[in-house]
């Protein structure tokens, strides 16, 4: 599948459409569960994940391992981009993303699913796991303290 296939399958609209970002967030944010969320969220991005790391481990590993990897393999990327901006990283990404796959694994298996509620409450409980894996990810970093300067590394 094509990038730009992949984006009007995702957004409902062509790429760079004027309601392309309205959708996502309409679509994400409004998404039966947690999964399904994260198909919406970030088409560009999420194809890149999805090609290029998750179908890839998923011929060498169970799709839940390879959910999870991708997750954590996505939060690294965003601790990188702290990294080079800030010049530090405390792995927050990683850690964050790492809870939000396992939010989509233990969500899946509980079988929690929205669809018949309204969009707001949908809204409120896909909000409400990214706030609870955000404080899970700051309860680690906050606990083992670690960080990366990259005044250290060179």
């Amino acid at each position: 599948m094509t990038l730009a296939a992949y984006i009007l399958k995702r957004n409902g609209v062509p790429m760079g459409a004027p309601d392309s970002l309205r959708n996502m967030l309409t679509r994400s944010l409004g998404a039966k569960d947690f999964r399904t969320f994260w198909n919406y969220w970030n088409p560009i991005f999420g194809y890149f994940l999805a090609y290029k790391i998750f179908k890839p481990l998923k011929k060498v590993s169970s799709e839940g391992i390879a959910l999870l990897l991708t997750f954590v393999f996505c939060g690294g990327i965003h601790d990188l981009v702290t990294l080079l901006y800030r010049g530090e990283t405390s792995f927050l990404f990683s850690w964050w993303f790492a809870f939000m796959g396992l939010a989509i694994l233990f969500t899946d298996f509980l079988g929690v699913n929205f669809a018949s509620k309204v969009w707001w409450i949908r809204a409120s409980s896909n909000l409400f796991l990214i706030g609870i894996c955000c404080l899970g990810a700051y309860a680690i970093k906050n606990y083992f303290g670690v960080s990366i300067q990259l005044s250290n590394l060179f």
